[in-house]
């Protein structure tokens, strides 16, 4: 069923549960404002259909003040993996969601467990406010979702930008990198991911954006990994192919020659073949 809405406000309305049909997600809603309601993790699982399926492109979707647990938020989160459109989620005073359920939003916006998972966080969520920020815990985490998402937001709709940066800014920034990693639980060293033969460069990349003291820290804490991890014979194997490719370059090139030159000969005729070949016997009979 076709449905023009763009925006639909339903704050303060009593809801507590919510009913969506996948077949018939309305296309043109882009805002939806649930404020002050009873939706719990039910209505969240419900909420995830307009956010992962039917073509939907939601902008903003605001639930502060409702009774959203973990749970509920583990759903959406799920749900925003692969979102390419809502910009802004507001889940400010559902007293349900604790530190664990802050920790899973943050993740959602910059996962530090692998270079991959960072440069795949969700690079589109521009505001994320997650939790009344009443402790210390609670104000470091919402901050770096700040961050994660001010990023994002700073990038527009360059999303291989966004998630660059991410990395960049935390990544390669061996403190903000520890911090984020004890967060989420990450133990696993960023270092063990990168191929110890183009570890100079990353090493020059953070000495960039970072300074001499944290690049000196990076390649402190990296040199044991690389000189038991480089593959000297990996590394043979690269020089190999490079002369081989050298090789057949010119091997392309003699032959292009010869085939030129043949052609030139087979043009001059026979005479200009055999004058040429009795100029040679001459030249050999003088030597």
């Amino acid at each position: 069923m076709y449905s023009p809405i763009e925006a639909l406000n339903c704050d303060n309305c009593g809801i507590e549960a919510i009913e969506i049909d996948s077949e018939h997600i309305p296309k043109h809603l882009k805002s939806l404002h649930l404020n002050d309601n009873r939706i719990n993790a039910d209505g969240c699982r419900e909420l995830a259909k307009l956010l992962q399926g039917g073509g939907a492109a939601i902008i903003d979707l605001l639930l502060n003040n409702n009774k959203i647990d973990d749970d509920g938020v583990a759903i959406l989160v799920d749900a925003l993996q692969n979102n390419t459109s809502l910009q802004i989620l507001d889940l400010m005073s559902n007293q349900g969601i604790a530190a664990e359920g802050m920790k899973m939003c943050l993740k959602l916006v910059n996962d530090v467990s692998s270079i991959t998972a960072t440069l795949q966080s969700n690079r589109t969520l521009q505001e994320l406010n997650v939790k009344n920020q009443n402790d210390q815990n609670d104000m470091l985490i919402q901050q770096h979702i700040n961050k994660a998402a001010h990023i994002n937001a700073e990038n527009g709709n360059d999303a291989e930008a966004a998630g660059k940066e991410k990395v960049i800014e935390t990544q390669l920034h061996s403190v903000k990198r520890a911090g984020l990693a004890r967060l989420q639980g990450v133990t696993r060293s960023f270092y063990s991911e990168i191929n110890p033969l183009p570890l100079p460069e990353v090493l020059a990349l953070a000495g960039r954006h970072h300074g001499q003291g944290e690049l000196y820290v990076a390649l402190k804490s990296s040199i044991a990994g690389v000189i038991s991890t480089v593959n000297r014979k990996q590394w043979l194997q690269q020089q190999r192919a490079h002369h081989n490719a050298i090789i057949a370059e010119h091997r392309i090139k003699v032959e292009s020659i010869e085939a030129e030159l043949a052609a030139i000969e087979a043009a001059d005729g026979p005479d200009a073949a055999d004058i040429g070949s009795d100029s040679r016997s001459s030249k050999r009979r003088r030597a």
